[in-house]
C-alpha cells in the first residue's frame, strides 16, 4: 500500500501506527472537566480559603456558614481545628506558607501547628502552589518517621495456605515491615490471616499484618490477635458519598475508637477519584475535596491516612497534573502529623515509564510507607488489583534504590534464602493447620507451594478445604495463643517464640503511636520514638555503611573476579604459543610472530586476554568459535589464516592495523575478546578500518564468518558488500557494559609494553 492509498483511506503512517501500539495508550486519559471533577488542583468551583470563630464557635468555614454545613464541615470545624493557632494559619499568605512548607530552615514542628489551624480549602491552595522539585523536598521534611518504610500486598487467586506463608515469608525477606492480605472468598479470610501470619514470622520478626476484608470481620481477627493492623475504613469529600455508603464522619470516629481500643493500630484510607467514581464530585478539585479527607482523618483522631489516589489513581493520572496531586494528598497527610501510607497500591498506568514516574518522586523524598501495597506476589495473584510495582518489578525497585542511593525500605535477598525460607514457612503452616485440625496438605502440594511464581503453578488444589479451615478458625475461636502453641508442639519453636513476643509487644501498644513499626528486634520506630529531624544537607535520615551495603548488594552485581571464575569455566586446551616464528614459508626465525609472505595470507589479530583469562563473547560463543568461523569464511574465498595474540595493547583498531601489518595480503581481522571485530588495511590509519561489527552481543556465527569471506575478498583485491550490524532492539549498552569494564580489566591486566606477537596455535579451530 502506498503513502497516497493510505492517506486516502485514512490509514495513519507508519510511525503514527507504531506509536499506537505502545503500552501508554491502553490508559484512559480524560479532557478536564470541572463539571464531572475531573480536574486535580484549582476547580473554578472549589471554594476560598475562610474562616470565621466567635465565642470560641467556627462559624464559618471555607464560604459556607455555620447553618449551612454537611456533615464533613461540622465534624472538621468541631474536632479538626487549633483554634488558638487558626487566624495566624489563615491569614498568612498562601506563597509564604508554601514557602516555609518547602524551606529547611523552618522547622518540621511549625509547619504541622500552621497546618492544625488551616481550613481543607488553605491547605489544596497551598499545596497547589508546589512545583514537583517542591513536593520532594516538602516530603522529605514532613513525613513523621525517620525511618522510611514499605508495605507488601500477599494474596492469590486460591486463597492456598501454604503459598500465602511461603510468599509472606519472602515478602518479609525483602523488608516489608507490613503485610496485607485480602480473599476473593470473603469466608476464607480467618484461613487467609493465619497463613500470613505464620509465614511472616518465618521471614523475619515484627512484621505487622492485615487482612483486608469487611470491618466486623477484620475487627474480629485483629481482637483474635491473628492480625495487627487495620486500614480499610474510607473517608470521602463530599457528603452524598459517603451517606451512598450509609455512613458519616460519626459512625467511621466510632469504628476508628473500636479498633484503636482493642490494641490495633489504624489508620483511614480516602484519595483522590473517589468522588469522581461515584459522581458525587461536585464540580470540586480532587486536591479540594482529599483535603477535606485528611482534616476529617485529624479531626477523628485516627493516627494515620492512606491516600494518593488508591483505587482511584487512574482517574487522577487521567487528568492533567494528576501525579503533582497524586502526591500533594501525601504530603497533606504529613502535614497533618499523621503517618503517611503512599497509595502505590494501584496500578494507575500500563506504561512502565508512567508507572516509575508516579513512584520515583515518593521514594526520593521518602515516606512512612513507599506503598500503600507492593505487589510482591505476581499481578495476576494480586486480589486487591495489579499494584504500580508487583513481584515482576523487585529487581528494578531494588535496582532503582541503587541507583539513587536511597532507602526504600527493601533489600535483596539470596536464591537460597528465599528457597529455605519458604520451604520453612510452608512447612510450618502445613504443621499448624494439621496440629489445629484445620487441613492436610500433601507433601506434593508442598513443594509446589515453595517453587510456585505464582498460584497458576499450583496446578488443581482442594478450594473447599481453605473454605471448611477458615469456617473452623472462626467457630472454633481459635487465637494467636493457639497459633503459638501449635508452632511450639510441632518443633518451631524459635517461631512460636517470635509470634508471641509480638504478641507481648501488641499488649504493650506503643506500636499505637503515629507512624508506628517494629523493626527485626521488636523495637518500636514512631514518631515519638524515631522522629523525622530532616533540617537540610547533612541533616535527617541516611542509611547507615549497613544498610547502604544491603542497598548496593544487588543480586545481578558482578566484579572481575566474578567474571573470571565465569570465564575460565569455557576454557579449553586451545590457543597455545604455537612458537617464536611461526609456520610460513618464508619467514625467518625471530621473536614473536614473523610477517607473512603468501598474498593469500590474513592475520586474525586476537587481544592479550584472549586464551588465558578470557574464553567467550558477549554473543555466547566461545572464542575458538569465533575464530573457527573467521577461519571458515577465509578458507571459503581460497584465503589462508592464521591467528595471532598481541600483548602490547587493548586497542582493537591497533591490533587489527597490526594484523594487517603482519599478514602477506595486508589485510587483517581484529578480534577482542568480547566479540568486537574489524577488518583492516595495513596502509590506513589505526581508526579507519575495512569493516566493524561493533555491537558484539548480536554477531552471530554465520556474520562472523561472512566477516571472513570478506576479509578474504579485500586480500584478492575486490569490493565486496561491507557486513552490517544486525538489528537489535536490546539495550545493548545497559545489559552488557558492566561486563565489557570487568572484561577489559581482564584483557589490560595482560597488556605488557613492548611485548611481541605470538602466533597461537590453529590446533583444533578447524
Amino acid at each position: 500500500m502506498t503513502a497516497e492509498t493510505n492517506a486516502a483511506a485514512g490509514r495513519p503512517v507508519g510511525r503514527v501506527r507504531f506509536m499506537d501500539a505502545q503500552r501508554v495508550n491502553l490508559d484512559g486519559f480524560a479532557v478536564e472537566d470541572a463539571d464531572l471533577g475531573l480536574v486535580a488542583m484549582r476547580s473554578p468551583y472549589d471554594p476560598g480559603p475562610s474562616l470565621v470563630i466567635r465565642d470560641g464557635r467556627v462559624t464559618e468555614m471555607d464560604g459556607v456558614p455555620e447553618d449551612r454545613f454537611d456533615s464533613i464541615d461540622a465534624y472538621i470545624a468541631g474536632h479538626g481545628l487549633d483554634l488558638s493557632v487558626a487566624q495566624e494559619a489563615m491569614s498568612l499568605p498562601d506563597v509564604e506558607f508554601a514557602r516555609r512548607l518547602v524551606s529547611p530552615d523552618v522547622p518540621r514542628s511549625e509547619i504541622v501547628r500552621l497546618s492544625a489551624g488551616a481550613t481543607p480549602a488553605k491547605l489544596a491552595r497551598v499545596l497547589a502552589l508546589l512545583r514537583p522539585a517542591e513536593l520532594c523536598q516538602a516530603m522529605t521534611k514532613m513525613r513523621a518517621r525517620r525511618t522510611p518504610s514499605n508495605q507488601a500486598h500477599v494474596t492469590n487467586r486460591l486463597d492456598d495456605p501454604l503459598l500465602l506463608a511461603a510468599d509472606s515469608a519472602t515478602a518479609a525477606a525483602f523488608g516489608f515491615r507490613e503485610i496485607e492480605t485480602t480473599v476473593p472468598v470473603l469466608a476464607d479470610a480467618p484461613s487467609n490471616a493465619v497463613a500470613c501470619l505464620v509465614g511472616a514470622a518465618a521471614g523475619a520478626q515484627g512484621v505487622l499484618i492485615q487482612c483486608s476484608v469487611e470491618e466486623a470481620l477484620e475487627l474480629e481477627l485483629g481482637m483474635r490477635g491473628l492480625t495487627s493492623y487495620a486500614e480499610t475504613v474510607s473517608l470521602y469529600g463530599t457528603e452524598q458519598v459517603f451517606t451512598d455508603g450509609d455512613d458519616t464522619p460519626w459512625s467511621k470516629a466510632f469504628l476508628t475508637s473500636a479498633y484503636a481500643s482493642r490494641g490495633m493500630k489504624m489508620r483511614v484510607s480516602s484519595g483522590a477519584g473517589a468522588e469522581v467514581l461515584m459522581a458525587g464530585a461536585e464540580r470540586k478539585s480532587m486536591l479540594y475535596l482529599e483535603s477535606r479527607c485528611v482534616a476529617l482523618a485529624r479531626a477523628m483522631g485516627t493516627q494515620g491516612v492512606q491516600n494518593g489516589g488508591i483505587d482511584g489513581a487512574s482517574v487522577a493520572a487521567a487528568v492533567p497534573s494528576g501525579l503533582r496531586e497524586l502526591m500533594s494528598e501525601n504530603l497533606m497527610a504529613m502535614m497533618r502529623n499523621l503517618e503517611s501510607c503512599s497509595g502505590n497500591d494501584a496500578l494507575m498506568s500500563e506504561s512502565d515509564m508512567r508507572r516509575t514516574s508516579r513512584t520515583l518522586p515518593i521514594v526520593l523524598a521518602g515516606s512512612d510507607f513507599m506503598f500503600s501495597g507492593f505487589g510482591s506476589i505476581q499481578r495476576y495473584d494480586n486480589m486487591f488489583g495489579p499494584s504500580n510495582f508487583n513481584a515482576e518489578d523487585i529487581d528494578d525497585f531494588l535496582a532503582m534504590q541503587r541507583d539513587w542511593g536511597v532507602d526504600g525500605g527493601l533489600r535483596t535477598v539470596t536464591a537460597d534464602r528465599i528457597a529455605r525460607l519458604r520451604r520453612e514457612a510452608a512447612q510450618m503452616c502445613r504443621a499448624v493447620y494439621q496440629h489445629l485440625g484445620l487441613a492436610d496438605f500433601t507433601d506434593d502440594h508442598l513443594e509446589r507451594a515453595v517453587d510456585a511464581a505464582g498460584s497458576k503453578d499450583l496446578g488443581e488444589t482442594d478450594t473447599l478445604a481453605v473454605v471448611s479451615a477458615a469456617q473452623a478458625i472462626r467457630d472454633g475461636g481459635i487465637t494467636v495463643v493457639d497459633v503459638v502453641a501449635a508452632l511450639d508442639e510441632t518443633g518451631y519453636e524459635a517461631a512460636a517464640e517470635r509470634i508471641l513476643a509480638m504478641t507481648a509487644q501488641r499488649l504493650a501498644g506503643d506500636y499505637l503511636q503515629t507512624s508506628a513499626i517494629f523493626d527485626e528486634q521488636l523495637r518500636v520506630l514512631s514518631l515519638v520514638t524515631d522522629p523525622n529531624d530532616y533540617a537540610g544537607p547533612g541533616t535527617g535520615f541516611e542509611p547507615g555503611p549497613e544498610r547502604q551495603a544491603e542497598i548496593d548488594a544487588i543480586r545481578q552485581a558482578r566484579g572481575v573476579e566474578d567474571l573470571r571464575a565465569e570465564q575460565a569455566t569455557s576454557a579449553v586446551p586451545l590457543l597455545a604459543v604455537a612458537g617464536p616464528s611461526g609456520n610460513g614459508a618464508g619467514r625467518k626465525a625471530a621473536p614473536g610472530a614473523a610477517p607473512g609472505q603468501d598474498p593469500r595470507e590474513v592475520v586474525i589479530g586476537v587481544s592479550p586476554a584472549v586464551g588465558r583469562d578470557v574464553w567467550r563473547c558477549l554473543s555466547g560463543l566461545t572464542v575458538p568459535e569465533v575464530l573457527a568461523e573467521l577461519l571458515a569464511g577465509l578458507e571459503e574465498e581460497g584465503c589462508t589464516g592464521r591467528v595471532v595474540r598481541f600483548n602490547d595493547t587493548v586497542d582493537l583498531g591497533r591490533i587489527g592495523l597490526a594484523a594487517a601489518r603482519l599478514a602477506g595480503s595486508g589485510i587483517g581481522i581484529g578480534l577482542q575478546g568480547k566479540g568486537t571485530a574489524l577488518i583492516h588495511r595495513r596502509d590506513l590509519a589505526p581508526l579507519a578500518n575495512l569493516e566493524l561489527y561493533s555491537v558484539a552481543p548480536a554477531v552471530t556465527p554465520e556474520l562472523y564468518r561472512l566477516l571472513g569471506a570478506n576479509a578474504a575478498r579485500h586480500a584478492k583485491g575486490g569490493t565486496p558488500d561491507p557486513v552490517r550490524n544486525p538489528y537489535n532492539d536490546e539495550a545493548i549498552e545497559a545489559r552488557y557494559h558492566t561486563t565489557v569494564i570487568a572484561l577489559m580489566a581482564l584483557e589490560r591486566a595482560w597488556v605488557k609494553p613492548g611485548a611481541p606477537p605470538e602466533e597461537l596455535s590453529l590446533e583444533g579451530l578447524r
